[in-house]
């Protein structure tokens, strides 16, 4: 099992353990606004099974029909989280609404205000792991799992102060108004999510700054070509696709040019880790006097 995969499969067994403590602070409660922290916690581990499937697909090697790997299959894990991030966020809004035509007051609510605590610290430390080892291993799924659980973080933490005030001053309409904004909250988050692993599927290209250090590469070892130009990129999980010709004297040999992408294709993989690098040699009369002039 690989690092990344580990971690997938640890989110399985910290989200059963949130769940269960995030239940056990709404059955001593029964505060609407707990069952709303439980309900995305319930999402929690129905996306870390779906992540761990998919990073387990998404490390296969490339095979006949998939030349380029499966690696895609991180972000349909992205896109299935933020769909189940809303389908909470509707069930919590249902949920909101039936407490505040009937509002109640909040049994025990120190209590479960301290499990419920207990359960957010944890989420908090693994959601960090999360996103730290997402981003150092380039995994879409495992970042977005992290984010996904830093909202519940934040969601929590609104539902703790809220339901403490609530406690306070005996105000328990405050309780189903928590859960309404734990829903908005979290229906936001899965927006965001959707948008940014629909933008992997669609091939974006690499952020500006990274195209910048392809292109300073590649002037910089390029030695005895002319020009490079068509530059193109886009990332697939944790591999980052790039491809562009290289115009080289008419007569240059085919081994000279060869060597010259060789020399690119090294300089690349040192700067851009998990690259699969295409180069497509023309001869200097196909030169577009753009792009990258070579230093």
């Amino acid at each position: 099992m690989t690092r990344i995969q580990t971690l997938a499969a640890g989110s399985i067994a910290v989200g059963f353990i949130v769940l269960a403590l995030k239940y056990v602070a709404y059955h001593l409660t029964g505060s609407v606004a707990l069952l709303s922290d439980a309900i995305e916690s319930i999402v929690n581990v129905a996306t870390a099974i779906a992540t761990l499937f998919a990073i387990s697909f998404a490390a296969q090697p490339a095979d006949a029909n998939h030349p380029y790997g499966h690696h895609k299959a991180e972000y349909i894990s992205a896109v299935l989280e933020g769909v189940l991030i809303v389908v909470a966020a509707i069930a919590i809004l249902h949920e909101a609404w039936l407490a505040y035509q009937s509002p109640r007051m909040i049994d025990a609510p120190w209590v479960g205000l301290a499990v419920n605590g207990g359960a957010s610290v944890l989420n908090a430390i693994w959601c960090y792991v999360l996103i730290a080892q997402g981003r150092a291993h380039k995994s879409p799924a495992l970042v977005a799992d992290g984010r996904h659980l830093f909202t519940d973080v934040v969601s929590s933490f609104g539902v703790f102060v809220g339901i403490a005030l609530a406690a306070l001053t005996g105000l328990s309409i405050l309780d189903p108004i928590l859960a309404a904004l734990v829903a908005l909250n979290i229906l936001w988050a899965g927006w965001r999510l959707m948008s940014q692993s629909v933008g992997g599927l669609l091939d974006e290209a690499l952020p500006e700054g990274d195209l910048s250090r392809i292109r300073a590469v590649i002037a910089a070892n390029a030695d005895g070509a002319i020009e490079a130009h068509d530059l193109r990129t886009r990332q697939a999980g944790r591999m980052t696709f790039v491809d562009f010709h290289l115009v080289v004297k008419g007569q240059m040999s085919v081994t000279e040019a060869h060597d010259i992408c060789d020399r690119l294709e090294r300089a690349i993989k040192a700067e851009v880790q998990d690259a699969l690098i295409s180069i497509h040699v023309e001869p200097d009369d196909k030169a577009k006097h753009s792009g990258i002039v070579v230093l």
